[in-house]
């Protein structure tokens, strides 16, 4: 990491301490976290507010880092040993404490325990990690996906099992590969069936594949108008094996979008307005890296300006953004993504959001852009701002009255009017401060805390806190319900 970069402000790899805590719990979270997602510096010596370096005092400095080194190691189950030193910024001296991304997650406070003490890094804050978020760290830290456990009680039949090696021959035969016949040897060869004694189980990625055994394996696609989510002009679910589900959500997008036509000579060449490669594979990308320990679903959105695919889980295993826009990949579910390399539906792992970018450049639209957040991630790819300058009256959808729709009422949607609710509380806190992005946070978590306890747990003054809340409330961003002791928050959506 660059000096330049350490000293620029906190960030989410960045922290920073004006002197040692006093309660070494009050920097032991963010050791922690940092091992839990990318790794990270925590700086002693800088004030965290004002970014302005005080410095430390050199006559204890030695005796000072051995006393974190210790406190640190004695701390943290599993045991994190950091490497800490000395920088001399402005004149003056800083201690710099180095955690590197961990391998054997989770990681926690010991006093706090697994469940209480799990904490990672989210947009520059040390948060308490969910059940879900343990489980995950606990997998990752067994290298192990979720994909690959044994779905206990899951039946598997011949029907199911011929279907899926039909339907990976089918494939493999559109996709030009050799070898066209699958068995179910190749099942067990692929580990998607597991043999035990004289019964065949099913992993996870089996039941995904031949089923819509579980209920967050679905795939809502919506038509909006404008350029938000005020407006539904279309809304689909779709469910059973998704590979299936891919095609469905690709068929909805291409529906929805614009087709057009040039004349080559006396050929008449038709084309969509968004490239069909990126389409494809910005859904099954969705579907190869989600978190199946998520019970959201992954959501296809069309607006006026762009199309939006959002899945269930952040970045994977210490991945960060710039890796991913790099193209390097780590795969959360490894089964899903063999079979869909055995299938042809993916190529070289960690080549899609370049391969989304490339078609996009050669359409000659605006590059597509990538946002992650703690617990989804979503690519834009957007349309022609110019073939969609009259509010999207020329988009195919006019309405709904030529597309099928007619206000959603007979879109054959199952439920689907939570739609999106997940993400508009995010997009909401992404119009927040820093502090009011974590009071929101607190209160999600607990709607029940009270304005000292948020104090406390984001180490701010309850005026600050009280003052933030106040413009909130008339921002309609959170609302108040019974007396200040005994009542309880809402998020407004």
């Amino acid at each position: 990491m660059a000096k330049d970069e350490l000293f620029s402000g906190e960030s989410k790899n960045i922290e920073y301490k004006v002197v040692v805590p006093d309660k070494s719990e009050k920097y032991m979270k963010t050791v922690v976290a940092f091992a839990n997602t990318q790794g990270g510096r925590l700086v002693i010596g800088i004030d965290d507010k004002t970014h302005q370096v005080v410095g430390v005092d050199n006559d204890s400095l030695f005796q000072t880092m051995d006393a974190l080194t210790n406190a640190i190691s004695d701390a943290c189950e599993p045991q994190i040993i950091p490497d800490i030193e000395p920088q001399t910024v402005e004149g003056k001296t800083v201690i710099v404490i180095i955690v590197e991304a961990g391998k054997n997650r989770p990681y926690y406070i010991k006093s706090q325990g697994k469940e209480k003490g799990t904490y990672i890094r989210v947009a520059g804050t040390s948060r308490p990690a969910h059940q879900e978020k343990i489980s995950e760290l606990e997998m990752e830290g067994a290298r192990i996906s979720w994909d690959e456990l044994t779905c206990v009680g899951y039946e598997v039949t011949e029907e199911a099992t011929q279907a899926l090696c039909k339907d990976i021959e089918d494939f493999r035969k559109k996709a030009g590969l050799s070898g066209h016949n699958v068995r179910k040897e190749q099942l067990l060869n692929w580990k998607i069936l597991k043999n035990s004694e004289s019964n065949v189980l099913a992993s996870n990625a089996y039941v995904l594949l031949t089923s819509d055994y579980f209920p967050f394996s679905k795939t809502q696609c919506a038509v909006f108008k404008g350029t938000d989510r005020t407006v539904f002009l279309d809304k689909r679910e779709y469910t059973g094996p998704i590979y299936k589900q891919i095609e469905s959500a690709v068929d909805f997008v291409l529906r929805n979008i614009r087709l057009g036509a040039t004349i080559d000579g006396l050929v008449r060449r038709e084309s969509y307005e968004l490239p069909v490669e990126a389409i494809r594979e910005m859904i099954i990308n969705a579907h190869c890296h989600r978190n199946l320990l998520d019970e959201s679903c992954i959501q296809v959105a069309i607006y006026d300006d762009r199309l939006e695919v959002t899945s269930p889980g952040g970045l994977y295993n210490g991945l960060t953004y710039e890796e991913v826009m790099k193209g390097h990949s780590k795969i959360r579910n490894k089964l899903i993504a063999n079979i869909f390399g055995q299938m042809g539906l993916v190529e070289a792992w960690g080549s899609g959001i370049r391969r989304i970018i490339s078609a996009a450049g050669e359409y000659g639209l605006p590059v597509p852009t990538v946002e992650v957040f703690d617990d989804m991630f979503r690519v834009n790819l957007y349309r022609s701002v110019q073939d969609n300058a009259k509010g999207g009256e020329n988009s195919g959808v006019k309405g709904g009255e030529n597309s099928g729709v007619k206000g959603g009422e007979n879109s054959g949607v199952k439920g689907g009017d939570d739609f999106g609710d997940k993400v508009r509380i995010r997009e909401k806190a992404q119009k927040l401060t820093d502090t009011q992005e974590k009071i929101l946070d607190c209160i999600a978590e607990d709607k029940y805390i009270s304005v000292k306890k948020i104090a406390e747990r984001i180490d701010i003054s309850r005026r600050t806190v009280e003052n933030n809340i106040k413009k909130m409330k008339e921002s309609d961003i959170v609302v108040r319900h019974g007396s200040p002791k005994n009542g309880c928050w809402e998020i407004v959506e």
